[in-house]
């Protein structure tokens, strides 16, 4: 009898796999797709974009990747993943069936098709060319395709397609780009646990995920660190310090190595417009010319001095009130729904009040923080916390804030109310020989604001264009030494008169034009364009690459009323930077293909191109001359004071009511930008000038920026001769009648208008002079 039952089962079993091989070979293998993706792999690698000295600084694509090959991946990392997904890996033709055999016990005991057991091999195959239904024909496609992969490829080539084309949360693909998600360094800097960590992902991403369930990625790793330690990859010694280990997981993603969103966001769309949707699949890299330490400094300052500004200019008040309720579970629940509508801004932290008295605010802050604010921390929100403050104004429990930690030692950490900024700025510098641009910032914060006011942002320049007004008069034989009368003016514009005032209302009589350049003056400004007349100064403005058509042509035009952006006037004062030759601002060096074959390349323009000459170099001279006396003893005073260098040269510039602050200047070679304003066009406040709105930002990132840039003095060119210890063109030296402007009159000719036939513009009669 058992005999018997041994023949009937032995060709029951035969019967069954013939019937399996047949439904594999006949229905399953004629719908299995070939293996080209795999013997001709081609990663979806994004487009990834860096400085000039390769700091990674944006990543663009959906998935995102970092293919490595086999030979470069840590062999502890290797190592980690066949201990846990397929120790008999090198071993095996495809299939474990050792593995395999246990996993059908497995189900057959829970009476469900759990299918475990899945080899390296068949989790390539699944990876590339199936669903994820759990479906039993799928599994014997699994099969048949990692029979067919292990026939076509080596084993490395199959492992080096599962270490890089695996998904593992965080929108990373494969163990490199995952190990900068959760890690922020690259694979062959990590731990053994870090490397346990990562190889406990694939099993499953979203419930093994350190960033945001530590506690079953932990579980996970453990077990990993016991399967490398009862295999003998690792020593006790080792076993124990990883158990150990405490993880620093980044919950945010991928961070890149600075801050330069609209660098990344303007080469973005500059490539797209050439490769279209391949732009995020075919791995190019884009080469910026900017530099991390320069755009590390611009970040900075101009965060750090929108701030001072804005906490100038008073606290607002909460953002938000949410009720508490009594319940802990429910409180939190309201705590953590509130926070997370918060818009993130870097250090700015979103928290809920939970308690305040006199002398003291408690919050939880966004990462479920408790924190308590103190003495100086309360020093902004001190009229919210006013027995007499308003409702909506008052801080309380449930009021929503923002704070900000100061930076220093753990023991030593205070915290500080702060507010988000409601004003902007931006901030860019570039090489004054090639162009190219070293720091671009923006605005506040690219993730409130994409709007790059760095490129995008049309604003009146206020005094930052006297300069070239002045370049122009150097070029009708005026001179820095040539006297203009400081006196209230009256100029008929038609329909009414222009009454153009100094700011302070102070009038000086008889000043030089360098003094009336180093203080600003509006009204001897407005005298020097009338003598070298409106037509020519407007045209002469092209030199510098600015837009004729959004200048206007009456004499407003010496008081900044056109519009300009501050990359155009970047471009505009490298003139003067680089001894008289325009360049053109350009952010993008070269695009690289994911062969590492260069596509394009902006090579940087021949310095000093005679080709590109727009100024007399005796002009350069004497504008250069007259533009570093703003800063010795002008309104740019502050710029030497800090800096305390002899070669820098700039003009500050505030338009009327002071609804734009403006420093443009350049030393050392780099010329920088600084502007700040509301993008709804309102009053920065009365105190507040060019000096102490974008100055403080320039001069910030130039003490980063020169530090390794030597001074840059401007010898005499010839064609110059002196006059009572004053630089002129030499054809103008016996010329009298350029010496003075204006000198014999206490007011403009009665009848005279500001141009023939155009009224000033309305609205901006009285611009002030910084």
């Amino acid at each position: 009898m058992l005999k018997r039952a041994l023949t009937i089962g032995g060709i029951a079993a035969g019967a069954g796999a013939a019937l399996v091989a047949g439904y594999m070979l006949f229905v399953i293998a004629p719908d299995l797709p070939a293996i080209d993706a795999v013997s001709d792999y081609r990663p979806k690698i994004p487009l990834r974009i860096y400085t000039a000295d390769n700091a990674l600084i944006g990543e663009f694509g959906e998935e995102h990747r970092n293919f490595v090959p086999v030979k470069d991946v840590p062999d502890m990392m290797k190592k980690a993943i066949l201990a846990i997904e397929d120790k008999r890996f090198y071993d095996h033709g495809g299939i474990d069936w050792i593995r395999a055999l246990g996993a059908v016990k497995a189900d057959l005991r829970h009476m469900s098709l759990r299918q475990g057991g899945s080899t390296i091999t068949m989790q390539v195959a699944k990876n590339f060319f199936l669903s994820r239904d759990k479906k039993p024909g799928r599994k014997l496609a699994e099969v048949l395709l990692a029979y067919r992969i292990e026939a076509a490829l080596t084993k490395d080539q199959i492992l080096e397609l599962y270490l890089n084309q695996i998904y593992l949360g965080q929108r990373s693909f494969g163990f490199a780009s995952a190990s900068q998600a959760y890690f922020s360094k690259p694979l062959k800097e990590l731990s053994v646990a870090e490397f346990a960590m990562l190889a406990g992902l694939p099993q499953n991403p979203a419930r093994n995920n350190p960033a945001v369930n530590p506690k079953a990625a932990r579980k996970r790793q453990h077990l990993i660190l016991k399967a490398m330690r009862e295999q003998d990859i690792i020593t006790e010694k080792q076993y124990q310090d990883a158990l150990k280990e405490v993880l620093h997981v980044s919950t945010k993603g991928q961070e890149f190595d600075t801050h330069a969103e609209y660098v990344a966001e303007l080469a973005r769309q500059q490539v797209y417009a050439q490769f279209k949707e391949e732009s995020y699949t075919r791995g190019i890299s884009v080469y910026t010319t900017i530099l991390k330490a320069d755009q590390d400094a611009a970040y900075e300052s101009v965060r750090r001095n929108v701030l001072a500004y804005d906490q100038r200019h008073g606290y607002r008040g909460p953002e938000a009130f949410i009720d508490l309720p009594d319940d802990e579970e429910d409180r939190e629940d309201a705590i953590d729904q509130v926070l997370q509508k918060r818009r993130s801004s870097d250090r700015l932290i979103p928290a809920v009040v939970t308690a305040v008295n006199a002398k003291s605010v408690q919050a939880e802050t966004i990462d479920g923080e408790d924190i308590e604010i103190t003495g100086d921390g309360l020093k902004l929100a001190a009229p919210a916390l006013s027995a007499s403050a308003k409702p909506e104004f008052k801080i309380r429990p449930g009021a929503v804030i923002r704070v900000i930690k100061s930076e220093g030692k753990p023991e030593k950490t205070r915290w500080a109310i702060t507010q988000v900024p409601q004003v902007a700025a931006a901030f860019v510098s570039i090489d004054a020989n090639t162009g190219g641009l070293h720091a671009m910032v923006g605005g506040f914060d690219f993730n409130l604001q994409k709007f790059n006011h760095v490129t995008q942002a049309w604003r009146q320049p206020g005094s930052s264009i006297k300069p070239f007004i002045y370049s122009a008069a150097l070029e009708k034989g005026y001179f820095p030494a040539t006297l203009i009368n400081d006196s209230p003016l009256s100029l008929d514009g038609g329909d009414s008169a222009w009454n153009p005032q100094n700011d302070d209302g102070v009038y000086d009589g008889p000043i030089s034009m360098r003094t009336s350049l180093a203080k600003s003056k509006n009204v001897t400004t407005v005298r020097l364009l009338r003598a070298v007349s409106v037509p020519y100064a407007h045209n002469y403005l092209e030199k510098f690459g600015f837009d004729l058509a959004k200048h206007p042509k009456n004499l407003t035009m010496a008081l900044g009323t056109g519009a300009v952006t501050p990359q155009q006037m970047a471009g505009a004062y490298a003139v003067f930077a680089n001894g008289g030759y325009q360049v053109q601002p350009y952010l993008i060096a070269k695009i690289v293909d994911g062969d590492g074959k260069i596509i394009s390349e902006t090579k940087p323009p021949v310095v000093a191109q005679e080709s590109n000459r727009v100024l007399d170099p005796r002009n350069v001279f004497l504008a250069d001359q007259m533009m570093r006396e703003v800063v010795r003893s002008g309104t740019g005073a502050q710029a030497y004071q800090r800096i305390g260098r002899l070669d820098l040269a700039g003009k500050t510039g505030t338009t009327s009511d002071a609804v734009d602050g403006w420093f443009a200047g350049y030393g050392g070679g780099v010329v920088g930008v600084a502007w700040m304003g509301y993008d709804d066009p309102k009053s920065l406040g009365g105190r507040e000038f060019g000096a102490t709105l974008a100055l403080p930002i320039w001069v910030d990132y130039m003490k980063v920026a020169l530090q390794k840039r030597p001074p840059q003095e401007l010898p005499a060119p010839q064609g110059l001769a002196q006059r009572d210890g004053e630089w002129l063109y030499s054809e103008y030296l016996e010329d009298p009648t350029v010496r003075a402007i204006d000198l014999d009159l206490q007011a403009a000719p009665a009848g005279e208008a500001a141009t023939a036939g155009t009224s000033p513009p309305q609205g901006e009669v009285n611009p002030p002079h910084q």
